[in-house]
């Protein structure tokens, strides 16, 4: 598969746009949370350069890891899921009654080790008082993660914009076909 034809199919977001959704996850994050303040909250995104967030090829992508996650997670189930499948991207949400470091170490685990992890974010939040937090990887003692095209520090290289969107859609597309062909061996 050629990087244009993952790129091209799907519906142009705008940044309008993805400020609002992202609004409106932080309410759906803190719903979730207010209903299950005890729970850990999994938040799990990719990371999709340009105006094309989703279509059929990157949601089988999401759909894969998501169900890696649920077989993760087996016996620690769920208390509530939701998945949106938005033009912005899909999102997936879940309570879970592991603690934010050990579901943040499963996590990790998988987006170090499922052929389309390095495409994921998978945050975990939780509720202190009225504040959302987050746990990272730094506070579990591991390493940041790295970039895909250059391997420095992934959040330096998005502050700096070091990579054009083209380089991030061409070694996205490598790892989606890399994986696709892992998958099916």
């Amino acid at each position: 598969m050629s990087n244009t034809a993952l790129f091209t199919e799907g519906e142009r977001v705008t940044l309008a746009e993805m400020l609002a959704v992202r609004e409106k996850r932080v309410a759906i994050q803190r719903e979730l949370l207010s209903s299950q303040k005890e729970d850990s909250l999994l938040m799990a995104l990719m990371n999709i350069p340009g105006p094309i967030k989703n279509n059929p090829k990157l949601e089988a992508v999401f759909t894969a890891v998501l169900e890696r996650i649920e077989e993760v997670l087996g016996n620690d189930l769920p208390q509530a899921s939701l998945y949106r499948n938005l033009n912005t991207g899909a999102e997936y949400f879940i309570l879970s009654p592991l603690t934010p470091a050990q579901l943040k170490e499963k996590m990790v685990m998988i987006e170090e080790t499922h052929p389309f992890g390095r495409l994921f974010d998978l945050d975990v939040l939780w509720m202190e008082g009225n504040e959302l937090k987050s746990i990272s990887r730094t506070a579990l003692g591991l390493n940041t993660r790295r970039c895909f095209i250059c391997n420095r520090d992934a959040k330096d290289c998005g502050r700096s914009r070091r990579h054009t969107i083209e380089e991030m859609q061409e070694a996205i597309s490598k790892i989606i076909q890399e994986g696709s062909d892992q998958l099916h061996d």
